[in-house]
């Protein structure tokens, strides 16, 4: 999540008490970057633990979302992201990836299949 010394607005889609809101605009760090909009995707059990299938934020990098989905969506959410693979724009992605406006970062759990 962004640091406390960022220049954030709820309508900017963090509000002054962390959590993650509807953004409709860019945050703009305290270097002077705006974090670009992008889309959240969640799957099977990270769907199932976050209570919701789709979110946008602002985030300059795959780390910072999952950083801020965690703190939004707690523990068990934070359990389920430790084994699921995260892609951005349908590639494997790590923490370190930059983020582009209109990035969708996908969370995906390992999922198990039955037999016939």
């Amino acid at each position: 999540m962004a640091p406390a010394s960022d220049d954030v607005s709820a309508s900017a889609g963090i509000a002054p008490d962390g959590r993650l809101t509807a953004p409709s605009r860019s945050v703009v760090g305290s270097i002077g970057t705006e974090a670009p909009l992008v889309s959240v995707r969640l799957f099977a059990s990270a769907r199932e633990a976050a209570g919701t299938g789709r979110d946008e934020l602002s985030a300059t990098t795959v780390g910072e979302v999952l950083e801020a989905i965690c703190s939004r969506y707690g523990p068990e959410f934070a359990r389920v992201l430790a084994t699921s693979r995260v892609w951005v724009n349908g590639e494997p992605a790590e923490p370190g990836d930059p983020l582009s406006a209109g990035d969708e970062v996908a969370v995906l759990p390992p999922v198990s299949g039955g037999g016939t």
